[in-house]
């Protein structure tokens, strides 16, 4: 029987058993697996229980979508089946991310020329991908300053380019951990919603954000919770 190990087990036998890789480069590895399965997921979730709060007719929407799975029973644990019929609310987070990345912009190094129109990039060369641009450009996004989660409708969704949604990052070097993240996401704010009702206290011209590694509230959300 196949064994599967841990990461952290895999990165100590690359250091360990194969000398394939500096201690250092563990702990590094390490910190930023923990960084983006940890703080990414959650800035998400504050984002998207803002907008939430912001229009409440698309918080009922969420909360039918989550009685009609749930039906009599709104307490009871979640499963994989519950997290895979919640299809609006994933829009919605989706859309979340979209005016919100996380990750605002995400960096690529090329092995090869490339030319873009009249541009030569020499090899090696450092690329940066702004993920914020692309999600707010109106020749990718009608109206992109406008919350609207029926955009990642399956029918609309698949009209858009292959990278014009971005907040995992795209192509091989992709997130590693965009799936589990949205099924923990889904989960977390599926439990909130069931039990709460969430008000936002601030429009969203009054939060000021911080573009650094990831995308910020300098001074938080304000929200109201109500025991539904």
């Amino acid at each position: 029987m196949k064994t599967i190990r841990c990461l952290i087990d895999l990165l100590l036998d690359l250091h360990v058993n194969q000398c394939l890789m500096s201690e250092e480069d563990v702990i590094r590895e390490m910190g930023g697996f923990i960084f983006a399965g940890y703080d990414t997921s959650s800035h998400v979730m504050s984002w998207t229980l803002y907008f939430l709060g912001r229009f409440q007719e698309i918080q009922d929407k969420v909360y039918l979508e989550l009685q009609s799975i749930f039906q009599n029973d709104m307490n009871r644990i979640i499963t994989v089946d519950d997290v895979l019929k919640m299809t609006y609310l994933e829009c919605v987070i989706k859309e979340s991310m979209r005016i919100y990345p996380p990750v605002p912009i995400f960096g690529r190094k090329n092995p090869y020329e490339i030319k873009i129109d009249d541009y030569i990039l020499p090899p090696k060369s450092t690329i940066s991908i702004c993920t914020y641009a692309i999600h707010h450009n109106p020749s990718v996004y009608e109206n992109p300053e406008v919350f609207d989660p029926d955009r990642f409708l399956p029918e609309n969704f698949k009209k858009l380019h292959p990278y014009a949604f971005l907040p995992f990052s795209a192509g091989p070097r992709n997130c590693i951990g965009g799936k589990l993240a949205m099924v923990e996401m889904k989960t977390v704010l599926a439990n909130v919603l069931r039990n709460f009702k969430v008000y936002s206290l601030d429009s969203q011209d009054k939060i000021v954000t911080s573009f650094e590694v990831l995308l910020s509230p300098i001074s938080g959300i304000r929200m109201r919770v109500e025991k539904r």
